[in-house]
């Protein structure tokens, strides 16, 4: 077996509040450089909703006002992710920029994380299911729509936050092809952190894949969207064969800023669905049951390749 090790750095980000453009520019940037140096041409990955810290640039009542933190994001999303498109190819890193509530031509606003390319590809991926404070009062609607990107680093899918703890999403993603599942996350509350983490393991063991957690940390009382947060970082996978006994790579201590690192063996996971002590992805099918299921229909985007 040959092995196809990703290196991985996933991070536990405090929400900050930048007085001007080019401070959240520069803020930005010293994550990924020490992201980089972390994760050398693996994957960075950054929280749901963290991008709700640059609405300070426009002020107090843009901060404290949902309607406008939206349309805030909304006009600034091409400017966003041309910083995030740079960062890539100068670190020569995929990054999973942290998501962004974003007003459609249609008028809906949808949650949306986008996954960069070092050679400047970009794909997306909206949330699919919204918590009920993300109905109401934000007015945000999950739109339909799966994919797995196929990169140079492996398979990935995502599962934004909640939509992790459902089962029929990781499952798609899983029979697409995904290798790798990132769950971007942002919760108020250590219970809701715990629901996150819980789902990102029972994905895992599933579907016989990794899974990556990623939250927003500490409080930003500025904001009433996101003013407390709790959660930590996590690399997961089957606890199985030659992944570790607990299911967990490596973990973050709870709300403390920073990254947290670590490489996987992709190829394992074929090792584990064909020769581990549970067979669960084989086996879906025997669940009383299962043949009534319909998964959710999955894109497969190709995504990095080539020169920048």
């Amino acid at each position: 077996m040959t092995a196809r090790t990703v290196k991985i750095a996933t991070s536990q980000y405090p929400i900050g509040r930048p007085s001007r453009w080019e401070d959240w520019v520069e803020h930005l940037s010293g994550w990924v450089a020490r992201g980089a140096e972390l994760a050398p041409s693996g994957i960075l990955i950054f929280p749901e909703y963290g991008s709700l810290e640059i609405v300070s640039i426009r002020g107090a009542e843009a901060e404290g006002d949902i309607i406008r933190q939206i349309d805030t994001l909304t006009d600034l999303a091409a400017d966003i992710d041309a910083v995030h498109r740079r960062l890539a190819r100068e670190h020569d890193v995929f990054i999973l920029a942290a998501s962004l509530p974003l007003r459609l031509e249609d008028g809906r606003v949808v949650n949306r994380a986008r996954l960069f390319a070092p050679n400047g590809d970009v794909g997306h991926q909206d949330k699919q299911i919204m918590t009920k404070y993300e109905r109401t009062p934000w007015g945000i609607s999950g739109n339909p729509g799966l994919r797995v990107f196929d990169t140079p680093i492996g398979r990935l899918g995502i599962a934004i936050c909640y939509d992790v703890e459902f089962p029929l999403i990781g499952r798609a993603l899983g029979e697409a092809g995904a290798e790798i599942i990132l769950a971007p996350s942002c919760t108020d509350t250590r219970a809701g952190a715990y629901r996150v983490r819980t789902g990102a393991l029972a994905r895992a063991l599933e579907n016989q894949i990794i899974t990556v957690v990623s939250p927003t940390v500490g409080a930003a009382p500025w904001l009433p969207s996101a003013d407390t947060n709790f959660g930590r970082a996590g690399i997961y996978g089957p606890s199985d064969t030659k992944f570790h006994e607990t299911g967990t790579f490596v973990e973050g201590e709870f709300d403390m800023p920073g990254w947290i690192h670590g490489e996987v063996d992709l190829g394992l996971i074929e090792v584990t669905r064909t020769d581990g002590n549970v067979l669960a992805f084989r086996h879906w099918a025997e669940q009383p049951g299962a043949d009534s299921l319909t998964l959710p229909e999955v894109e497969r985007i190709r995504l990095g390749f080539g020169a920048c």
